[in-house]
Order: structure tokens, then sequence, then C-alpha cells
């Protein structure tokens, strides 16, 4: 089962990142005001960054060093992985 990194985007701008193993569902929940207490309010969201990981252990590893990542370096994770896959934010 693949288990996923991702970065939001909330209304107020800031972003929040997280991991999964099913985006949709926990996406729907941070939507819903069910998902971290972080993004309670600051909705609607947007997924502006995915990372596939071979299990969950990969994923907490990834999602603590992409924590780590300055604004800055986040942004620009989100515009090669837009630029990548051809979507814009």
């Amino acid at each position: 089962m693949s288990w996923w990194v991702y970065i939001l985007e909330c209304r107020d701008g800031t972003l929040y990142t997280g991991c999964t193993d099913d985006i949709p569902r926990r996406l729907a929940m941070h939507n819903a005001g069910r998902g971290a207490k972080y993004t309670r309010g600051r909705g609607p969201l947007t997924l502006r960054y995915r990372e596939e990981t071979p299990d969950r252990a990969a994923a907490l590893r990834r999602e603590a060093a992409v924590k780590r990542l300055t604004r800055a370096e986040k942004i620009r994770l989100i515009a090669a992985f837009e630029q990548e896959n051809g979507c814009g934010g």
C-alpha cells in the first residue's frame, strides 16, 4: 500500500504538510473541519503537492523533512511539482 506526503494551501495562503494513505479521503476530512486542528477554519483547502512513498515509515520521515523546509523552499517544491505534472495553482 502506498502512502503519500502532501501539502495543502489554506484559504489564508498558509501551507499545511501531512501524510496519508488516502489523499481524497484526507482532503475531504480537512475540508469538513475534521482534519488537523491547524486546518480547521482555514478552508477551503487546495491540494498543491503530493509525493508517493512506499510505506508509512517513509511517509513520516519525508513529512518531517518537508516540514523543516522554509516557506520559500516549499513554494519551490510545489512549483516544480506543478511544472512536472502540467498543473497550476
